[in-house]
């Protein structure tokens, strides 16, 4: 008895593949990721992805329909990963305002919470689409409603909490785009001034040992 063709994942009317599939859905997406950090959205084309991976086009459409569904679902991967992650960690559990502060600056670190360079290429491409740059403010909004509230759990005035969250996404946005490349050591020297500057209360000091420990652990291990 032959074996049987190998069902369309995303697409049942798509013609189904038989032998070895070589490459996965997450495959074609992560390539596309790369490719739009690295060279823009223009670049994220089927046969420059084929190419990069040594594979015939042919499979891309077994797992999506168009190129435009790439492009969506690079979309819906960037709102879970960076719009979700940032929210997550503003509602955990945290005894000050500080230490909750401290949760959100875990995405400072750890791409897989919050991946810096892919939300400046969906911001570079909201220059050229206005499907995305609706998407991004969006997102910009959901983001700091999530601040505003993390404050407000705090007994933040309500005037002082949107303020606030708008200083501290703002300055952080701002701080990543201009790539500072600073020693570990002198960037966690700011933590607990910028907790105050943020916050306008004193971080305990457990809660700057917890996060700088976690920073310098992270970063280290990624050390080339």
């Amino acid at each position: 008895m032959g074996s049987k063709p190998i069902l369309h994942r995303d697409d049942p009317s798509a013609e189904p593949l038989v032998g070895n599939i070589k490459v996965t859905r997450d495959d074609w997406l992560n390539v596309a990721m790369d490719v739009l950090v690295s060279d823009g959205v223009e670049q994220v084309k089927v046969m420059n992805l084929a190419e990069r991976m040594a594979v015939s086009r042919s499979s891309f459409y077994w797992y999506f329909k168009s190129r435009q569904d790439l492009l969506d679902a690079l979309l819906a991967k960037w709102q879970a990963t960076n719009t979700a992650g940032l929210i997550a960690q503003t509602e955990l559990p945290a005894q000050t305002i500080t230490g909750a502060v401290c949760n959100l600056f875990h995405c400072v670190v750890d791409p897989a919470l919050f991946d810096t360079a892919l939300d400046f290429a969906v911001r570079d491409w909201a220059r050229r689409s206005g499907k995305v740059r609706r998407l991004l403010d969006l997102s910009d909004s959901r983001r700091l409603e999530a601040l505003t509230a993390m404050f407000l759990r705090y007994d933040y005035s309500q005037i002082e909490a949107e303020t606030r969250a708008r200083v501290l996404y703002y300055m952080q946005i701002g701080y990543d785009l201009a790539q500072m490349n600073e020693p570990i050591d002198q960037r966690l020297s700011f933590v607990r001034h910028y907790l105050f500057v943020f916050t306008g209360v004193q971080a305990r000091d457990e809660e700057v040992a917890a996060f700088s420990a976690f920073a310098r652990g992270f970063w280290e291990g990624r050390r080339p």
